[in-house]
Parts: structure tokens; sequence; C-alpha cells
């Protein structure tokens, strides 16, 4: 029932000229089960780009477990019943409330028969059926089943598929479903079918159906029970070459998956198909998982090591949730870091095996702070297990994918690794089959793993970033550590109560640069006092080694002990947070006008040291060296502050990158070289050469551009990989040279033809710190190659430019106005993918008055717009307060 804005009412703003009505609030404490179980679905499709005709036959039988009803709704979206039986009666008795069909049902059992047609071609949205370059497929998470066949649409309906697909031959050849291929056949006039069987109880958002002229790189795998597993990877024939490394990621996957959590797979082939139009980055829909191109094609000349790690994560992580999310599943959509957290975190430490820990890490929580933590501290912030929405696809956050990983992160190291799994284990064998709740998971852990969580519940409850206050005082020979935490107030929480934070600490030794062992407190009440003996010196803390909590750490540290764990520190998180520290301290110092000129060349002198030293430091590998030679976001620095001025963040931090240029010019140039000289494998230590080559450059390019632009001009021409190509045409795009032009324009003419490519090149001119990034990004996207349809390539250019603070947060707010005209021009053509472009203008009450009242006015002309799709509505409205 839709529900009128009104200055009365608190879920909505002030009345405006036509204002659309706002969606209902859906509430988490409003669940009830459905009244009807649907043991078995089956699925008739005569499929056509733009027309299909989708038959619907549905077993029912009543709930026991339900309050009765005398009716089933079946929630539909765009849809017309073209016929409906009952028990092969036809029924005239049906009617429609808004978008559902509601039927009445009078016995304990039915069967249902209901024919609907969808256009394909027409569903610019990319949820339920559509079509991609000549192509059908689907995305059915979160609701976009409702869009092909009516349906009780909601994660807790589990129901065994049959699928039967009948189609022109020669336009889809190749026909795919979740489950087996359990018959195929030819008909008339150069038509085929293909029917599929799922054996697996499964909710709706996990079908899928794929259609097209595709070919396949087909392996094996035997899983540790000796069954034989047919694999595929499903692409366009020239896109054919690029998947071998798919390919390997997924036997990995499956191998890990069992090592690690015994979880084995459960069907006759497991399918991957790759979609170039696509919202998200891929889809583990049982058996045939959807990827956007993206997370599946690679060769060394046209991905990065970024990208063959993403490719390796994003198969990972859809495999593993086979069974988190697809054997045991949602309960309801509250319930969604139940599967993507979990999930995230087993991606993680997958990836931790593969690629090594330290790194790994260090890039999680990169990713965290500056995606996670500012959501957390904004308008949008919500716990983990949310307690309401408008629109579900809004949820798809990195507080429910990052944060939740967290959150299981810490129970297992309150658990250790063994305990862990010991309750993961009692989990899969509780709820296998069933849909689930992040409670039942809660319960299993305690069970299997032994831990009281009942206080630990409250980081499923409870939005907002922990701050821990910490400070370390010395007499005698003792050391004491004080603790306390705070959690700060977010939109409907303005009191919190203490959370356990597990944090690992060591004291470090002044003299030796040694530590006597690691040691787990957890902070369980609002503050904490520890004390250790033995220690003549005042000892160096180091805390939160491994960022073993989410949390973020406020302490006094001087500059001194800042050094010393940038160079004596063995956890490799903690050694990279001290630099990071260091940086962090003094931009933050600079930008609040605390320090004169004396000060501030000191602060430069003391992080062009422990810079230094990290480059000469033979113990160090590439890849964590170059881990350590970055400098922290402009957007964590801007977290730094309750207010924030992104000029003054962004004039100082690029002050401090040409000064630390300036001053280790020779040593960039030397590390330059010995990395260039590196040969260009895939292997770590490859990776690794060309991570620190073009961080070098990125400093090089800060303190001598013209140098710099030299040095990447012949990076690029003799660039072996796309990475070392990119990372030097990345520095050139931010120059204003002669050197810059032409490699842009080779770049374009070498990959016209890619359109993955061509979307890092879009990418790079709007990210770049060129003074005329706007005006570039206007221009681009005037470019015959850009089209707002494609979700790749409107992010390619608008979410680059979004994550651009330099560009973005232009003082004149042209800025805010693109990424607000581009929201309101793709929200009537794609509305999940326009919504998650508002974000970044909702942070205006963290920013300095001018710019803030600039963001808020674009924010406004958004509202104010008729026939705004529900996810831009709640996301701006959000924003808003």
């Amino acid at each position: 029932m839709d529900i009128a804005r009104t200055p009365s009412n608190p879920d909505g703003n002030p009345e405006m000229a036509d204002a659309p009505a706002v969606p209902p609030l859906i509430r988490r404490l409003d669940y009830k089960p459905y009244p009807w179980l649907v043991p078995a679905t089956r699925l008739e499709f005569d499929l056509g780009i733009d027309d299909t005709r989708v038959t619907t036959t549905l077993s029912v039988a009543r709930n026991p477990d339900a309050e009765p009803s005398d009716t089933i709704r079946l929630n539909g979206d765009g849809l017309t019943a073209e016929s409906i039986t009952v028990d092969g009666q036809a029924v005239n008795d049906w009617s429609m409330d808004g978008g559902d069909l509601v039927l009445p049902l009078t016995d304990d059992a039915h069967e249902i028969t209901i024919v609907t047609h969808v256009n394909p071609a027409a569903n610019s949205q990319l949820m339920g059926l559509y079509a991609s370059n000549g192509m059908l497929c689907t995305q059915c998470e979160a609701e976009g089943f409702r869009r092909i066949a009516f349906f009780p649409d909601r994660p807790d309906v589990l129901s065994t598929y049959t699928v039967r697909m009948e189609c022109a031959k020669a336009q889809f050849p190749v026909l795919l479903a979740n489950g087996n291929n359990v018959a195929t056949g030819e008909g008339e006039a150069g038509r085929h079918w293909a029917e599929w069987h799922d054996p697996w109880p499964k909710p709706s958002y996990l079908f899928a159906l794929v259609a097209g002229d595709l070919v396949a790189r087909k392996d094996s795998f035997t899983t540790m029970n000796g069954r034989k597993v047919e694999l595929g990877i499903w692409v366009r024939s020239e896109d054919l070459p690029r998947t071998e490394h798919a390919m390997e990621s997924l036997k990995k996957s499956m191998k890990w998956d069992e090592e690690t959590f015994g979880r084995e797979y459960d069907l006759d082939v497991f399918n991957i198909v790759a979609v170039s139009d696509f919202n998200m980055g891929a889809m583990e829909n049982k058996g045939l998982n959807v990827f956007n191109t993206k997370y599946v094609l690679a060769d060394p000349d046209t991905a990065t090591d970024g990208d063959y790690d993403g490719i390796e994560g994003v198969i990972a992580h859809e495999y593993f949730h086979n069974w988190s999310g697809n054997r045991v599943t949602c309960r309801d959509w509250f319930q969604l870091s139940l599967k993507e957290g979990f999930t995230v975190l087993r991606d993680q430490l997958f990836s931790q095996d593969m690629q090594g820990e330290a790194v790994k890490r260090i890039e999680d929580v990169r990713v965290l702070r500056s995606v996670q933590f500012p959501e957390d501290s904004g308008p949008l912030a919500h716990p983990i297990r949310p307690d309401s929405f408008r629109e579900i696809s809004n949820f798809y956050t990195a507080t429910v994918y990052n944060k939740g990983a967290e959150v299981l992160r810490m129970m297992r190291t309150m658990a250790g690794p063994r305990a862990f799994r010991q309750g993961t284990d009692l989990y899969f064998d509780r709820h296998d089959g069933e849909a689930a709740t992040c409670e039942d998971f809660v319960c299993s852990m305690e069970d299997g793993a032994g831990l009281d969580l009942k206080q630990f519940r409250l980081w499923y409850s409870q939005a907002g970033t922990p701050k821990v206050e910490v400070s370390l005082a010395h007499e005698g020979e003792t050391a004491t550590l004080r603790l306390k935490q705070t959690v700060p107030p977010t939109p409907d929480q303005p009191a919190k109560q203490p959370m356990p934070i597990p944090l690992w600490i060591a004291l470090f030794d002044r003299d030796t640069g040694k530590h006597g062992g690691e040691q787990l407190v957890i902070l369980s009440d609002a503050e904490k006092t520890i004390a250790f003996d033995g220690f003549a010196k005042p000892p160096v803390l180091s805390i939160n080694r491994g960022f073993s909590a989410p949390v973020s750490i406020e302490r006094e540290v001087s500059t001194d002990d800042l050094v010393f764990l940038a160079a004596n520190d063995d956890d490799p998180f903690a050694r990279y947070e001290a630099m990071q520290d260091l940086v962090v301290g003094h931009l933050v110092a600079l930008c609040s006008g605390s320090l004169d000129d004396t000060a501030r060349d000191a602060g430069r002198n003391a992080i062009a040291g422990a810079l230094k030293a990290v480059i000469a430091d033979e113990t160090l590998d590439d890849s964590m060296r170059g881990e350590l030679m970055m400098l922290p976001s402009q957007t964590y620095l801007a977290e730094q502050f309750l207010v924030a001025d992104p000029g003054r963040i962004h004039a100082e931090r690029e002050a401090l990158k040409a000064a630390l240029g300036q001053a280790l010019e020779g040593d960039l140039v030397a590390l330059h070289g010995r990395a260039s000289a590196q040969p260009a494998t895939l292997d770590h230590a490859g990776k690794g050469a060309r991570k620190v080559q073009t961080q070098a450059l990125v400093f090089l390019a800060a303190g001598n551009p013209e140098r710099a632009a030299k040095i990447a001009a012949a990076q690029y021409d003799a660039a072996e990989t796309m990475t070392s190509r990119q990372g030097a045409l990345m520095v050139l795009a931010g120059l204003s040279s002669a050197e810059r032009t032409g490699r842009l324009i080779d770049f374009y003419n070498r990959y016209r033809d890619n359109a993955l490519v061509i979307d890092k090149w879009f990418a790079i001119q709007a990210s770049s710190l060129h003074p005329d990034a706007i005006e570039h990004v206007k221009a681009l996207a005037e470019h015959p190659d850009f089209n707002l349809r494609n979700p790749n390539r409107a992010r390619s250019l608008y979410m680059a430019f979004a994550g651009n603070p330099h560009a973005f947060h232009a003082a004149d707010g042209e800025g805010y106005r693109l990424v607000a005209d581009l929201i309101l021009a793709l929200d009537p053509i794609n509305p999940q993918t326009a919504a998650r472009f508002v974000p970044p203008l909702g942070r205006w009450r963290r920013i300095e008055p001018k710019r803030a009242a600039l963001m808020r006015a674009e924010l406004e002309r958004i509202a104010a717009t008729d026939g705004l799709s529900r996810d831009t509505f709640e996301q701006v409205t959000r924003s808003l307060g």
C-alpha cells in the first residue's frame, strides 16, 4: 500500500509538488512464514528475443507451520496472465493487487498453471529475463524472478525446478539452466529443445537460464568422494582463449573448499556463463553461475594482475555459495549477510592461501576502510542484519558483505581455526536444505566452537564503526594498557552498548626490536585496564595486529614509535598500519592547521626516512613493499575528520607526495629500473615487481613530472603486460604532457574492439589527477563508445569519477551536478545501477559547509523528480534525512 509523503511522516521528507508515493517499509520483525509450500515447479519457455512465452506449473500444499490462508499471493512485476488453471480447470476468480496475482484456493493441495509473456529485449533493468548481445540470460537476485513468472518470490519458499526451453536452434544453439541436463531433442522448422532438472530445493532468486550462440572451455573435477563433475565456462567464440585462468580458478576453488571447509560439490555439472550486460559482478545460481565478463576473461595483454586476482576471488566466491547460500539459504532478505558475509570470509581465506596472507589482508582492510567505514559513519549506516528496508537491492552493501565477513572473522579469531570449522560443520549439518537466519549461524558457532556469543550478537544489530581509545603507561617495570570503546550514534540508533572486540597485541622491547609473544585481549566492557610486568623501559605497543577487529584505533603515539614499528613489527598488517598512521597523523595535523613549517618539514623527513627504509629493505618481497609504499587514500583521510575539507586534504596529500618524490628521486628511479628489468611473469615475483614499478612512478610523477612523463612513456611503449601498460597510462593521464595524448590515443586504437579494456580507458581518464578531469568526463560521455545502458561502461566512467575526490569535490559543485544528472538519466533505464551513485552525494554532512550545501541541493533536485524508482528514492531520502 502506497503511503503519501507529508510533513508529519517521520519516514519521509517535506512535501514536494507531484512527489512520488513512499514505497512501503518492510520490517524484519514482521516476518511470517509463507502459508503455502511449493515442493515442485515446472517452467516451460518458448524463447524469443522480443517475446518469450512462459508456462509456469506450481505444485502447492498448505504449510503446516504457517497461518492458514484461503488465497495464495504470487508476486509479479509487469506481468499479465494470459491464462490460469487450477487442477486443470480454467479459473477467473483471481485478482491483481499491484503487480501481484491473488488466487483463491480451497483445498490442502493444488496444481496451478499460469501462462505469461515477457519481452527480454525491452528489459533495460537487466533483472528477470533479458537480452544481451543476442543471447538471453537471467538475473533473479533479489526480486527478479517475479519479472519472469508469477511466483512466491521470497527466499524461504524452496522448490525443485524442472525447466524446458524450446527455440530456434540457429538463434540459440546452446540452452542452459540450473541442475543437470536430462533431455534434449530436435523440433520442427529448425527448432530444438532442452530440459534441465535441479534435484536440490532452492528459492526463486537462484533460478537461472541462458540461451545463446556460445562455446565452452570444458574440463572436469573429481570430488573427494570420487564423483566426476563436468565443468564448462561458456563465452562468445572470440573470447574462448581468455578463459583458461577462470577454469583453473574454479578447480582450485573446488579443491580448497573440500580441504578447508569439507564441502563437496553436489551436481553432475557446473557451468559458468560470461555476460557483457550485468548489474553485478556475478551470481551464484545453482549449478549455473552467470558472470560479468569482467570476472571471467583474462590474458596478460588485456588483464591486469588485479584482474587476475579478482577473477580468481569472484569465481571462488560464487562457487563457495553452493553451500553458504544455496544448500543453506536465507530465510528472508534481512539475513543477507548470512550468505554474503560468510562467503566473503571464505573467499578472503581462499585468496590468502592462493596469493599470500599478508598482502591480501591489507587489501581487504583497504576496501573496508575506503567503502564500509564511510558507509558506517553516514546517513546510510545500517547493521549487518538490517531491521527494515524499502528496496532490498539497496542493501547489497559493503556493510552486509565486508563488515559481515569481519564479524565472522572475529568469531574465528576468538575460537581458533579448528573450533571455527567445527562450528561451520554443525551449521551446515543442522540447516542443509533450509532457509536459515543469522541467529542460526551464531547458535551453531556457540554449540560447535564452544563460544559464548550472547553479547557478541550486538555486532549483528548495531551499526557504526567502534572507536577504541588506547593509552599505554609505564611505571617501574609495569606497562599498563588502558582501552575504552565507544560506538558512535547512527541513524535510528542514538545510543549503543559495548560490544566484544578481540584485539591481538604485542609489546616490543625498544632495544632488541622483539616482543615476547602475541596476546589476544577481548574488550567486552566500555573500559578495560591490563597490567604487563617485566618491562624496565617503556615498551612499544602493536595493537589490532592482523586487523583482528573492524574498529578505529585512536591513540597518541609518537613519530619515533611509529617509525620503530614500521621498521621492526613482525606482523605485516601492523607494519603497514604504522606506515599509514605515520602519514595520516602528519596530514591530519597539516589539514587542521596545527603544524608550522618546521614541524611540517620534520614530519616529511620522518616519512621520507621510513619510506626510504622500505625501499631498501631486502627482507621484503615486492608485493609487501608496494603496499607499504601506498599513501592513505583521500577518502580514508577524510574519515579522520568530523567535517572534512576535500580541497585541503587533496592539496596537502599531493604536496607530501611531491616532497617524497623529490627527496627520494634517486631511490625511486633505481627501484623503477630494477622492477622494470624483472621478467614479465604472472608469478608472485613478477606481480610484485609491477606493483612497485607503478608505486615508484606515482611518486616520481608528483616530484618531477617532466622526468616521470618520459619514464612512464617508455614503460608504456615497452610494456609486455596490461599491468605495466595501464600503470604507465594512469600516471600519464594525470599529467599535462605531450606524452599523455599520444599514449591515450594508442591505447584506444590498440584495444578498441575489446569492451573490457575500453572500460579501463574510460576509467583511467575519469579517475585521473589531471586538472581538467571534469571536462574530460563530459567529453567522454559524448564518445561513440559510451553506452549508458551497459552497467560496466556507465560505472567505468561515472563511478570512477565519483571516486575521484579532487574532481568530484570541485569547489563550484560541477562534479556533484555531473553525478546527479547521471542518476536522473540512468534511473528510468536501470534503477539498481542508478541508486548506487547516490551514496557519494549522501556524504554531505561530513563535508565543509560550502560543498555540503551544493551536495544537498543536488540530492533535493533528484528527490523532487517525478517517477523515481524505489531504489533511487530510498537512497536519496535516507541521504537527506
